[in-house]
């Protein structure tokens, strides 16, 4: 036989595109459309029922920049199309198909009752095929913000987007959809793309292709209507053939990935969950097979509050079993930069909310998109009552693929969850050829494991799966050549993973991204808004508990659960890390301030109820020995002391160049830097022989894409050390506190830091204010440490973990810029050096030998950056935070001058005698305090939280600084853990290196 599969291949592509397409639709017949543009934020719909439309064509220009057009249109459905599938169409503009990042809108009825959405992929909205229609169409004007690339955009900011209008309508029909010419559409798509993923040498790949030349041959393409009958009839024994025995399963769950924020505002996805709630609810009326997974528990309580009437058909639909909430969490969050006790109000909210909503217990945290995963995860989920993990984005290393897709990921405390990364390699698939083949080649467990999931459904700005997608998988059910798509609920498919492959692989320790490095530091002020958010979280539960149970204040139930929400909200996965556009950004940095604000109101009131005049508030789980309103004071553990001086250590003695309170020695260049911090106890120097600490090291910054995420490894190879001091002046001479301060200027920018010793403390701070306006820069802080370190250690949630200094492979080669949250400790046996942070969280560590021998371990903290996408201005203006050096410290040293620096003393004048102050509400020793606060019941019983915070075995003993009836071991949900007894009194508990515990004390009557 002569091979023509070219050309056969090649007359199919055109028929396809240039006739049988087209002729999806037979007939058509133009609405008559009128506009309303609504001024300023979207409204209402009953608002845009009653507003004064204008008469508005075809082609005519509409939107601009994040505007919303209300469209009424109205027609009459020809008698002639009576009972035939007949659907308004709309254009509104498209630009390509990227569904979710241009034009979209959601269709009402003309009572105002909303229908479904229609975006580029999803342009029709079912009507009755007889009678008048009429419609209203929410059309957004969302800019297509990533159009040009990774380049510079005013359309990221309402405030700077202008008002050009950005479409046209280019089409507004009622048209009648030909069921047969639509079927053979799928038909050829579904058979020509697993032809074209075949092998040439595959009988299959020529049968199929064979079967398409016959149907052309029949296709009259002047009439494709009348004689697409008869091609499918061509193809009907080639769809019919089953799958092979051993064909790989594919369980799929329709899906629509809705990022909280991106490259449009909050207020806009309120819109976008509910176009996509809309469309996902109208299909699975369609196709009762559809079975679709949606995360995110913010999402559906947007949904409720804004469209009642969507969120019932949710209802509906979670309870005939199509509709599946998945994920457990707030909002699909970042994994690595949000605190321990944030991660596990991210599960409880998210749990407690689709529990009291839907009465279903979320088992499967799911994160397709977040940027690397903390190594703490596998026991928070555990603890959240969840078993399974998914995410797929790890299929975006840049350099190491990981080795498994189904294995046991096991946390830094030994915890092991079921884990899954779907080899599609997708959280959008749409059962195309390429997608599935690439699933089957790609899966890493052949021979031991059958089955991956697929995520189907158009996403990112949500739209979700389409008729099209249900149709294909349809088709894929049981086709040779495909692997067999089985559209299942994903715990379905976890079940059967996990039972035929109950020993799949471990994978120890954190699931690190080789990509978007810079989100641990892009966006600082972001970054520093949570920061404070969780340790004022922290304060506020600590003392409002406290107050409750000691004075009888009233508890602020509703309105920590509020702010708990709001920072959980802005933890999601592209406000935190920094890659969303500048409105996101602007409105996230007054979000923050306002939580602030409203947290320090609720902390000054159950402070003042607390009493003691004057007073001191410690909210650490360490108790303290400091300086605090030139004072200084020694305060226990989560709780208070009078405001009276004791003896400090001794004093600070200050010269122009030097700081000394006789634990640190630190001597400062006529540059400003730091040209020894000696461990005074010792007498060993922290710094390495010739080097400076604090030096300020400014690097070119312009990765190959991804701007915002992305520090790409050859940003070291320029650099500029910032070395000329502007001035230097003593701002404090002690006797508690020492201060110089030293001012730079480079660029457009100026920073100004004043170094800081403190009376009886080795942490030697450094308060930095920038005004920062450089352009694709990034600013880091180095400290050259004199320590033979071959790992570094980074606090993460609950913990920490270590990781190589050395580059041996390209593993550790690719982990040039890691996170950390409030301390890195580089040590050798017998000493080690901390660097604490109070917002910041990228760094490098590396190490070099010196001439003549020894090692300098090389600490460099990245303050800022000024990429300029998708946000121009990111990261310009002013920044305030503090880091700070701690010699001869240990890992315990490090976690303790952690929540001192994120937590500090809080005076206050209070309201009674002093010696009025109750005692702490809990003593706790041997284990790190991470949460006190009233139970979310609202019974009034407390709620501790603890963790072993060194890595090794311990006994954790509490004390209640009340009068106690019963304490019990609960999950993390507060509720009983079986087989915990406690006694009541004095709590001891045995914990594990790193092990998370939560009691339930139940104050006595």
């Amino acid at each position: 036989m002569h091979d023509n599969r070219r050309l056969v291949e090649e007359r199919l592509a055109r028929a396809l595109r240039e006739r049988i397409r087209p002729a999806r639709y037979a007939a058509s017949v133009p609405l008559r459309v009128e506009a309303w543009q609504a001024p300023g934020e979207p409204v209402p719909v009953a608002e845009a029922l009653a507003a004064g439309y204008s008469p508005f064509a075809i082609g005519e220009a509409w939107g601009p920049p994040w505007s919303t057009t209300w469209f009424r249109v109205q027609g009459s459905v020809p008698a002639a199309w009576a009972d035939r599938q007949v659907e308004a169409v709309f254009d509104l503009g498209f630009v390509g198909d990227w569904p979710g990042n241009q034009a979209e809108a959601l269709v009402y009825d003309h009572s105002g009752r909303p229908i479904k959405g229609v975006a580029p992929r999803n342009q029709y909205v079912p009507v009755p095929s007889r009678g008048d229609v009429r419609l209203f169409v929410e059309a957004a004007a969302n800019p297509d913000i990533l159009a040009g690339g990774f380049r510079p955009t005013p359309l990221g900011d309402k405030a700077t987007a202008g008002d050009v209008p950005l479409y046209r309508l280019t089409r507004a029909d009622l048209a009648v959809l030909d069921l047969d010419v639509w079927h053979l559409t799928l038909d050829i798509e579904v058979l020509s793309e697993l032809m074209a993923e075949l092998s040439v040498n595959e009988p299959r790949r020529h049968e199929i292709l064979r079967a398409l030349e016959r149907a052309l041959d029949v296709l009259d393409l002047l009439d494709v209507p009348a004689t697409a009958g008869r091609a499918r009839k061509e193809l009907a024994d080639t769809l019919a053939r089953p799958a092979h025995r051993s064909a790989h399963i594919l369980s799929a769950a329709g899906h629509a990935h809705i990022d909280s924020a991106w490259l449009w505002p909050l207020r806009e996805t309120v819109r976008k969950s509910a176009r996509t709630f809309a469309n996902v609810t109208a299909l699975a009326a369609e196709y009762p097979e559809l079975i679709f997974a949606a995360s995110q528990a913010q999402q559906y309580d947007w949904v409720k509050r804004h469209q009642p009437e969507i969120y019932a058909r949710v209802k509906a639909t979670v309870d005939n079993g199509q509709w599946v909430p998945v994920g457990g969490m707030w909002v699909e969050s970042d994994a690595n930069l949000p605190g321990g006790e944030a991660l596990a109000r991210q599960l409880t909210h998210g749990k407690r909310f689709f529990l009291d909503e839907f009465g279903v217990e979320c088992e499967e945290v799911w994160l397709p998109d977040s940027f690397g995963y903390t190594a703490a995860f596998p026991q928070l989920a555990r603890l959240a009552g969840m078993r399974w993990f998914l995410t797929q984005k790890l299929s975006w290393n840049q350099t190491n693929r990981l080795p498994h897709h189904t294995f046991w990921w096991e946390g830094i405390d030994g915890t092991r969850v079921f884990t899954h990364f779907p080899p599609i390699d997708t959280y959008v698939a749409a059962f195309e050829g390429k997608e599935l083949a690439h699933a089957v080649a790609n899966y890493s467990e052949k021979g031991r494991g059958t089955r991956s999931l697929v995520p189907f459904g158009y996403g990112d700005g949500g739209g979700g799966p389409t008729r099209e997608m249900m149709e294909k998988a349809r088709r894929l059910r049981d086709l040779e050549g495909s692997p067999r798509v089985v559209i299942e609920r994903p715990s379905d498919f976890f079940r059967a993973a996990e039972a035929e492959y109950p020993d799949a692989p471990v994978w120890s320790g954190e699931l690190y991204l080789e990509l978007h490095r810079a989100t641990y530091t892009t966006q600082a002020r972001i970054k520093a808004g949570n920061r404070r958010s969780e340790h004022l979280l922290r304060e506020a539960e600590l003392w409002a508990a406290t107050a409750s149970l000691h004075t009888g204040h009233p508890y602020p139930y509703d309105d920590l659960d509020r702010l708990w929400k709001t920072v959980l909200l802005h933890q999601f996965h592209d406000i935190l890390p920094g890659s969303s556009i500048a409105w996101v950004h602007r409105e996230a940095e007054q979000t923050y301030a306002r939580v602030a604000a409203e947290l320090e109101s609720i902390i000054d009131g159950a402070v003042a109820a607390l009493g003691g005049s004057p007073a001191v508030f410690n909210a650490a789980p360490h108790a303290r020995a400091e300086v605090v309103d030139g004072v200084f004071v020694r305060v226990p553990a989560l709780g208070a002391a009078p405001l009276t001086p004791a003896d400090p250590p001794s004093m600070v003695a200050v010269t122009p160049r030097v700081l000394d309170n006789g634990l640190v020695r630190v001597e400062i260049d006529d540059d400003g830097l730091l040209t020894s911090v000696r461990d005074m106890s010792t007498g060993r120097e922290a710094l390495a022989p010739g080097g400076r600490g604090n030096l300020l090291q400014l690097h070119a910054d312009l990765p190959n894409e991804w701007d915002a995420w992305d520090i790409d490894e050859h940003y070291k190879r320029q650099r500029v050390d910032l070395t000329a001091a502007d001035a230097i002046t003593v701002e404090s001479a002690g006797p508690l506190v020492g201060a110089v301060r030293v001012e730079r200027s480079f660029g457009s920018s100026r920073i100004s830091q004043t170094i800081t010793l403190r009376a009886g403390s080795r942490r030697v701070d450094v308060v930095t204010e920038i005004d920062w306006h450089e352009t694709e820069k990034i600013l880091k802080a180095a400290f050259p440490l004199d320590v033979h370190a071959d790992r570094s250690t980074s606090e993460i949630q609950f913990g920490h973990v270590h990781r190589p200094t050395h580059v041996n492979t390209g593993w550790e080669a690719a982990r040039f810029e890691v996170w950390a949250h409030r301390w890195v400790h580089v040590g050798e046996t017998g000493y080690g050096v901390a660097l604490v942070t109070d917002s910041t969280y990228g760094h490098d560590a590396g190490r070099h030998t010196r001439e003549g021998g020894g090692t300098t371990t090389t600490v460099r903290l990245s303050l800022v950056r000024a990429p300029r996408s998708p946000d121009p201005h990111a990261d310009q203006g002013a920044h305030r935070f503090t880091y700070a050096i701690v010699p001869g410290a240990t890992v315990a040293d490090a976690v303790a001058e952690g929540y001192a620096l994120n937590l500090p003393l809080r005076a206050t004048p209070g309201a009674a005698a002093a010696g009025a102050l109750p005692p702490p509400l809990v003593t706790c020793e041997g284990a790190t305090v991470e949460a006190v606060k009233l139970a979310d019941d609202r019974t009034g019983d407390v709620v501790v939280r603890l963790y072993e915070s060194l890595g090794g075995r311990a006994e954790a003993v509490l004390r209640a600084g009340f009068p106690l009836a019963a304490a019990e071991v609960v999950d993390l949900l507060e509720r009983p853990l079986p087989d915990t007894p406690l006694e009541a009194g004095e709590v001891r508990l045995p914990l594990r290196p790193f092990e998370i515990v939560t009691l339930r004390l139940r104050p006595a009557a």
